[in-house]
């Protein structure tokens, strides 16, 4: 039977959720009212897409944080796997939208942490209870 404390691990996913979350916002928030007006319509785009996908992984690093206690070592693998892709893909979107340094290389990477997140979480479901 999983404890009611939350594992060290899962209490680390609900911090970095937490900061991934608040810095979606402020980077929406840039988005709406602070850089709106310099950007080309394309990279407001771009960087709308950047604030998504950095919204929903931090609430996937949310849930992986509840879960981790009962998912295991699958689902810390989720954690950081969401943590590293949010970082990589997100950076890379962000950086390119604004008109930063070229870190496109590393957006594929990223993207791909992003899905093995995904399936390191539906995985740890599966696991043995």
């Amino acid at each position: 039977m999983p404890s009611s404390r939350p594992w060290p691990l899962a209490r680390l996913w609900i911090v970095l959720a937490g900061l991934a979350g608040a810095s979606a916002v402020g980077m929406a928030a840039s988005a709406a009212h602070g850089v709106a007006d310099r950007l080309t319509p394309e990279a407001l785009a771009t960087l709308r897409s950047g604030v998504q996908m950095h919204g929903w992984h931090a609430l996937a690093l949310f849930g992986v944080g509840i879960w981790a206690p009962v998912g295991g070592r699958l689902a810390h693998a989720a954690g950081f796997a969401f943590t590293v892709g949010l970082v990589l893909f997100c950076g890379a979107v962000y950086s390119l939208a604004l008109g930063g340094p070229n870190f496109t290389v590393f957006a594929p990477f990223g993207g791909t942490l992003l899905i093995l997140g995904w399936l390191l979480v539906g995985a740890s479901a599966l696991r043995r209870a």
